[in-house]
């Protein structure tokens, strides 16, 4: 494995040269490009937890293509989503606006809580763009959503024509293998929120996220020949449970040679109860096999959602669009993969709420920016981009200045929530609330000396001016995201009919 991982960082150190030469080259021909004239292409994967790209900090699992984007825009080291479910999480980024300013905690839209106000892409149609959706991007149940090739909870009002991309998911044809367990041992049913993988046969058209490259590529060639500019929205539903991908990328992870993350002795002695994942080994009852055959099924499916974005960027490069068209790449929220124990998604440490992002933006050199960055500053980031008029109501904070200099600081903190807690996470510490009083319990984490969030510091008295002045810092965010337009929508939702 250690072999691999050396051999591994050595093709991406040339593919990154290459796309970098490419890049600068690319940006030296659209400098002239007026920003109103750019297309966006924004694709988005599912449950993608930045440890697990290649180009952030991982040695085993391979995202070439991705690494190629990276390589070509701006590539941000500290971005979080607002609510680590997916539901919750594209409501805030397509609605502009956190999940508790519209009390979407849900797998819905937000548009009952946001009223009349444009999302993200109706904005862009707003202003003279063709809006399309591929597959996920406001929420679809997975795998059953995907297995039936519905809207989900799709808003309609977001787009101008919309695809679906159904999938048989769990039941595809090849080799599975549930790898959960009840507390009890015995197997929980078959095709839902499960650790399953599926080694399939057949080739990517099987799947859905081989239907939606195919697509989002005939969109592009179509769109090439259209006079107005586009926004084209591709959602990837891996590496979202069942870990379904063609066999092929399976090859490459044998489970026997998976490392896992360290074990703590007595890891869960100081974390409240309320900040235990819902899904660990224990609960599940996992074995060290299984442990490992989920962290490689995991890794084969990211390795296939992988190549279909690279499906997508070859498109969008040999249409000639690469010169004008905005490529934004993250993913929802991030997922636990067996640290402290814990599995999937819904916490607030840093496996679960942080994600990867890059934006890449005609004739902007590549780069890296290490400010803390949220997944709601995309809508103002992307329209002030493209000349719109940035919505003076949206709670975001606009990247555009880290685009020619990575060193501005957009904001100090992170801010996610989950429902009754909350987190803020600032370069020295990440500090976890469970109830609004901490009354649930509470979680501080000296990032510098503890990067892996093993040692609970919030009881320790040495640091209780640290935990209160998070607290007040905490009290006051919320007071400023409740403060907003949204208070007539809320009024009439109160209402009685």
């Amino acid at each position: 494995m250690k072999l691999l991982s050396i051999l591994a960082h050595l093709i991406l150190a040339t593919i990154l040269g290459a796309a970098q030469t490419s890049a600068a080259a690319d940006a030296e021909q659209a400098s002239t490009n007026p920003a109103s004239k750019y297309n966006v292409l924004f694709i988005i994967s599912d449950d993608l937890t930045a440890t697990a790209v290649s180009s952030y900090e991982n040695g085993v699992c391979q995202t070439p293509n991705i690494d190629r984007l990276a390589a070509r825009g701006t590539r941000y080291t500290r971005t979080f989503c607002q609510f680590p479910v997916c539901g919750p999480s594209r409501a805030s980024f397509m609605s502009g606006y956190y999940p508790h300013a519209t009390g979407t905690f849900g797998y819905v839209s937000g548009r009952k809580n946001i009223g009349d106000r444009a999302t993200w892409s109706q904005h862009f149609i707003n202003n003279g763009y063709h809006a399309a959706r591929v597959s996920k991007i406001f929420h679809m149940g997975v795998p059953g959503g995907i297995e039936k090739g519905d809207n989900g909870a799709d808003d309609a009002l977001s787009w101008v024509e919309r695809f679906n991309s159904q999938g048989p998911e769990w039941k595809a044809p090849g080799d599975s293998e549930l790898l959960e367990n009840n507390p009890d041992g015995s197997k929980p049913v078959k095709g839902g929120n499960t650790l399953e993988m599926v080694k399939a046969d057949g080739d990517h058209m099987v799947h859905s996220d081989g239907k939606t490259a195919k697509k989002a590529c005939e969109l592009l060639r179509t769109y090439k020949q259209q006079e107005k500019p586009f926004f084209l929205a591709v959602g990837f539903v891996r590496p979202h449970v069942p870990f379904v991908a063609p066999r092929e990328f399976y090859e490459p992870y044998e489970w026997e040679n998976i490392e896992l993350p360290e074990k703590v002795p007595g890891d869960w002695d100081d974390i409240p109860k309320a900040g235990i994942n819902y899904k660990t080994s224990l609960n599940l009852n996992l074995n060290t096999e299984q442990e490992k055959k989920g962290v490689a099924a995991y890794y084969a499916s990211v390795a296939f959602m992988d190549a279909q974005v690279g499906k997508v960027l070859d498109t969008l490069h040999e249409e000639g669009l690469e010169k004008n068209t905005i490529v934004i790449f993250t993913s929802d929220h991030g997922f636990h993969l067996c640290e402290h124990d814990f599995w999937m998604k819904v916490g607030l440490m840093d496996e679960s709420s942080r994600v990867p992002l890059i934006i890449a933006v005609p004739g902007k050199k590549p780069a890296v920016c290490d400010s803390f960055t949220e997944l709601v500053d995309l809508y103002p980031t992307v329209a002030e981009l493209c000349g719109l008029e940035v919505p003076a109501r949206l709670q975001g904070k606009s990247l555009v200045a880290t685009l020619d200099d990575t060193t501005v600081t957009v904001r100090d903190a992170a801010f996610c929530v989950n429902s009754n807690s909350f987190m803020l996470r600032t370069d020295q510490w990440s500090f976890i609330q469970h109830g609004t009083q901490g009354q649930l319990g509470m979680q501080l984490f000296d990032m510098k000396k503890d990067p892996k969030q093993y040692t609970n510091l919030a009881l320790d008295p040495k640091y209780a001016d640290v935990v209160a002045s998070f607290q007040k810092r905490l009290a006051a965010k919320l007071t400023e995201i409740n403060t907003n337009d949204l208070a007539d929508v809320k009024k009439k939702q109160k209402t009685p009919k």
